[in-house]
Formats: C-alpha cells, sequence, structure tokens
C-alpha cells in the first residue's frame, strides 16, 4: 500500500514539474511585444506614419492587457488547454496579417503604394496585446494549480523571468533565418507561440483542475528549484555572452541550437524529481488558506496589540501621512471598491506606474533611439541586452524567497532597491549619450523593471490578498497601457519637434517616401530627463510604501515564527 502511494505522489511529482517546464516554455517564446522596436522603424516606414501615430501602435498592444480580465473569464467556461489555443489563434492572426503588411501588401503588383487602413493595424496590435496576456493567465493559473502555497512564488517568478527572454530568443531566430529583415520578426512572432502551444498541450491537458492534490517535499523542492534557477542563470549568461553579437548565419544556427538545449535542459528535473527521500515527510497545504495563518487566540491577541498600535500612532506627532491609514496585517482580502479607496495601493500603482511602465516604453522606443544615434547595426545586440537583464532582474526577485531567513527586509523594501538604478539610467543617458552609455543604461532599464514585472504578482497577493488577486493584478497593470501612451507621447512630441522630413528608400521594395526622422542627441535628451524625473518620483513612491508596510511584515514574520515553534513543540 506504501509502495502504491509513493508511485502515485512520484507521479504527481513528475507532473507538477512537467507543467512548470511547460510554463517556462510558454513564457520564454511568447513575450513578443518586446521586439517591437526591432521591426517599428520599417513598420514606420510601410505604413508612411509619423512617430506619434507609430506612438499608439505600441500604446495599442499594451491596451490589449487591459483586457486581459477576458481571459478569467474564458476560464469560467473553457478549459485551461482551450484558453492556451485560442490565445495562440489571436496572436497567429494578429502578427500574421502584421506580416503581410509589411512584406507583401505594402505594393500593389503595379509597384506603386498601397494604403493600408492605419485602424486595422491599431486593431490588430491590440489583438496581439491581449493575446499575450492570456498567455500570461494560463502560466500563472499552471503554476497556482500546480504548487502549493509555499512554492507558487518560486514556480511563479521563474516562469515570469523566461518571458523576458523572449527578445534574445526572437533575436537568436531571426539572426538564423533572415537577419537583414525586420519583417521575419513579425513572421515569427506568429508561429513560435503557436508551436510552443502545441508543443506544451500534452502537459497541459494533465494538468489538475483543482489544486485539492498539492502536496510539498520542503527540502527536496527548495533543491528543484534552486537547480532550475542556476539553469536559467546559466541561459541567460549565455544569451549575453553570444546573443549580443552579429554573426554569420552558421553560427547564427550554432548559437540558436546552443539556447534551444539550454532551454530543454529543465526537462532533467521532472527525471529527477522521482528521488525524494522516502523518509522525508509530506507537507499538504490547504490551498484555499489565506496568505497567513494562525490560531484564533494568536490572531485576537495580535489583531488586539496591532488596532492599539494604530490608534497610538494616530493620536501622535508621527500620525502623518507615513502611518495613516497604513495596512496593518498582510493577506487580507481586498475588494476592487476597497482596494481603490486604500493610500498603499495608490502608493504601489504609482511606483509601478513611474518605474516599471516608463522601462517597457523605453524598450518600445529602443529602435528610434538606436537609430537616431547612428547605432543601427547595433540594434540587435541592444535587443538582447535588454532582455538578458530584465531576466535577471525577474531572477532576482526570488531573492525574498532564498534569503528571507538571512535578510528581514520586507518585499516592498526589495521593491524600492529595484527601482534604484531606473533613474540612475536615464539621468546618464540624458548627460552622455553614445553607444557604451546606451548599452549601460539599456542594462540598468531591463534589470530593474524586470525585476518589477515579476515581483509585483507576490507583492499585490502579500498586501491585498491573495484570493483576489485575479482582479486586483489587473486593475494594477492598467497603468501599462496609460503609461505606455503617456510616456510614449511626450517621446515622440520630443523626435517629431526635432526631426525633419526626409525622403526614404525601402530596401525591400525601392519605394521612396517622405517622413519625419531625427538625428542625433536632441532627438531624446529630453525624454531622457523626463523619464529620469518620473522615475524618481516612482521611487519616492516606493520608498514610502515600505515605510507604511515594514510593520506589517515585521508582525507577519514575527507569527509566523510562533506558528511553526507551536508546531515543533505541539
Amino acid at each position: 500500500m506504501d509502495d502504491g502511494r509513493r508511485r502515485e505522489e512520484e507521479g504527481e511529482a513528475w507532473r507538477r514539474w512537467s507543467v512548470l517546464v511547460a510554463a517556462v516554455w510558454v513564457q520564454a517564446l511568447t513575450g513578443t511585444n518586446f521586439d517591437f522596436s526591432a521591426y517599428s522603424s520599417a513598420l514606420k516606414s510601410s505604413l508612411s506614419i509619423s512617430q506619434e501615430a507609430l506612438n499608439y501602435l505600441a500604446t495599442a498592444s499594451d491596451l490589449g492587457k487591459a483586457f486581459g480580465w477576458s481571459s478569467g473569464l474564458a476560464l469560467l467556461h473553457m478549459p485551461l488547454h482551450g484558453v492556451l489555443l485560442v490565445a495562440a489563434a489571436m496572436g497567429f492572426a494578429a502578427y500574421a496579417l502584421q506580416y503581410c503588411c509589411l512584406a507583401f501588401l505594402n505594393t500593389s503588383s503595379a509597384g506603386a503604394p498601397m494604403a493600408i487602413p492605419y485602424p486595422l493595424v491599431f486593431l490588430v496590435c491590440l489583438i496581439a496585446g491581449c493575446s499575450i496576456c492570456w498567455f500570461n493567465t494560463v502560466c500563472f493559473v499552471l503554476c497556482i494549480r500546480s504548487f502549493s502555497t509555499s512554492n507558487r512564488p518560486l514556480a511563479l517568478s521563474l516562469s515570469i523571468s523566461f518571458n523576458g527572454l523572449s527578445a534574445a530568443f526572437y533575436t537568436l531566430f531571426a539572426n538564423a533565418l533572415s537577419p537583414l529583415s525586420p519583417s521575419i520578426y513579425l513572421l515569427l512572432n506568429a508561429i513560435l507561440p503557436l508551436a510552443v502551444s502545441i508543443l506544451a498541450l500534452p502537459v497541459i491537458i494533465l494538468c489538475h483542475t483543482n489544486d485539492s492534490h498539492l502536496h510539498s517535499i520542503p527540502n527536496h523542492d527548495r533543491r528543484v528549484f534552486l537547480g532550475l534557477y542556476i539553469l536559467a542563470f546559466i541561459t541567460g549568461i549565455y544569451l549575453v555572452a553570444f546573443g549580443s553579437f552579429t554573426t554569420t548565419s552558421s553560427t547564427a544556427w550554432v548559437i540558436l541550437t546552443g539556447a534551444m538545449v539550454l532551454l530543454a535542459l529543465p526537462l532533467i528535473i521532472p527525471a529527477c524529481s522521482h528521488g525524494p527521500d522516502p523518509a522525508q515527510p509530506l507537507s499538504h497545504d490547504d490551498p484555499h488558506k489565506p496568505f497567513l495563518v494562525s490560531n484564533n487566540n494568536q490572531t485576537e491577541s495580535d489583531a488586539m496589540m496591532e488596532k492599539a498600535m494604530e490608534h497610538q500612532l494616530q493620536g501622535s506627532c508621527c500620525g502623518t501621512i507615513l502611518d495613516k491609514g497604513r495596512l496593518v496585517v498582510l493577506g487580507e482580502e481586498h475588494s476592487a471598491k476597497k482596494l481603490i479607496g486604500c493610500v498603499d495601493f495608490w502608493l504601489y500603482y504609482t511606483a509601478y506606474f513611474c518605474g516599471a511602465t516608463v522601462g517597457l516604453v523605453y524598450s518600445n522606443n529602443l529602435g528610434q533611439i538606436a537609430q537616431s544615434l547612428r547605432q543601427q547595426s547595433r540594434l540587435t545586440m541592444l535587443l538582447a541586452v535588454y532582455s538578458s537583464f530584465s531576466f535577471f532582474g525577474r531572477l532576482l526577485s526570488a531573492l525574498p524567497e532564498f534569503l528571507h531567513r538571512k535578510v528581514s527586509l520586507a518585499r516592498t523594501g526589495w521593491l524600492a532597491a529595484a527601482l534604484l538604478p531606473m533613474p540612475m539610467a536615464f539621468f546618464l543617458m540624458w548627460k552622455q549619450q553614445d553607444g557604451s552609455t546606451l548599452v549601460v543604461g539599456t542594462a540598468l532599464v531591463g534589470l530593474s523593471s524586470g525585476f518589477i514585472f515579476a515581483a509585483a504578482v507576490s507583492v499585490t497577493s502579500e498586501l491585498f490578498g491573495p484570493n483576489s488577486i485575479g482582479v486586483n493584478h489587473n486593475i494594477l497593470i492598467t497603468n501599462i497601457p496609460l503609461g505606455s501612451f503617456l510616456y510614449g507621447q511626450i517621446a515622440a512630441l520630443v523626435y517629431d519637434a526635432n526631426g525633419q522630413r526626409m525622403t526614404v528608400v525601402d530596401n525591400c521594395t525601392g519605394i521612396t517616401d517622405t517622413m519625419i526622422m531625427c538625428m542625433g542627441v536632441k532627438c531624446y535628451s529630453t525624454t531622457f530627463f523626463v523619464w529620469g524625473c518620473i522615475t524618481f518620483l516612482g521611487l519616492a513612491s516606493s520608498i514610502v510604501l515600505f515605510i507604511r508596510t515594514k510593520q506589517a511584515y515585521a508582525s507577519t514574520a514575527s507569527r509566523s515564527s510562533r506558528k511553526h515553534l507551536h508546531q515543533v513543540y505541539s
């Protein structure tokens, strides 16, 4: 009987780790919005539009994320693999149409330019952005259904991290297939997500529809996660070392093959997961319990103490904006109405809006930035740098999980520390715009924004409740389309104001056209300064959030420690 149960548990372990590997693969090849700058200049030329109109297309892709709630609605009526296939179909249709616009439909049979309806391109960009949200939802649900409460942050962080490598992987594919054709990125955006969805489909079909089966073997699971994170780090180093340089087609194929091997290596983890220590006890988690749990007497005692402390703070000279209305306990469920009225939410929203979202807009404008500084030949390298360091930032977001016993810093403190490089990078690029500074600035922006993107899910869960994360996180990311429009508009207005009309020739079609182009440091100097000031505001907001929430994190850690001692001696 024990042997049969052990085999069943080993089968569950295999399924659990296989699902995580599938989520990693899906995330690695569905971050299609991160390579926008690789083909944005060609799209701008093909459609004969201004920088401002191009910014609207980037905003449309981000605006699609505002419809991310539709994926949650679809899950109420469709199986998980059905949602995955719909996401793949939406992405395929949207990017295939854009590819046709860029590669074929921009000329008629007589060679005269054809007018492609701009609203149609806007619409397909919006659908493409929505498909990315659907992919993300599938991966989040896979991790939540397959891992216990204690391991979920690590699983989520790992899968989200690989999303940051999408641009680097797509650059490798483009260099191997057609390095001189920007339209190849749109073709890859259409095909690769569909291909990886079909590849991951069998594993996802086997994923449980509920989480009542969840259990963990703490020491063994931590070792497995550590191995996965080491493999992920090696993958990032490989892409930085080999994916940032222009190579011949044959060399590009070799580098691409190496990257695919590294992406497949996590499959050894499910194979190794058959061997946990039989004597090690299983830890069963109640998947529906709140983020924080304790016995009733302890909860009542802690709540009374926290309320007394809150009352004392509000009645003293310290009862300022840093204390008034602050969160007293972590994991308390917040409805949408309660969330909107929470001061800490708006501090968090501002930190994200004035931090990671600026980094995303920077990546969207990277093509024009490189072109204006005559660094167009280094664009693929800059994309690989941004993608790789965004990946490292996402990996670093797991540090609180590994170091929580050695470094007692609230997760909001980690968030504030992650925002520090962002204003430094923009002020650096404002003062000195050359090739080396652009590389360093791009790396810092990618590192900072990557950390925030990955940490946001856990922060939202801790501050405003794990059971409400689906609604609350979608409310949080409404800042992305808003920031994409606002910050992109700032960049576009400065660019167009300093540009002049030039006659350009399309290398693929030979068609001449006139468009506004800007060359030199004046094109983005003011933009970098404004973005630096905005990200400094985000840093200040995150520091205030940390100060307001650190007491809640401290009391939570104290309760968790007392609960652990109670379980040991009971």
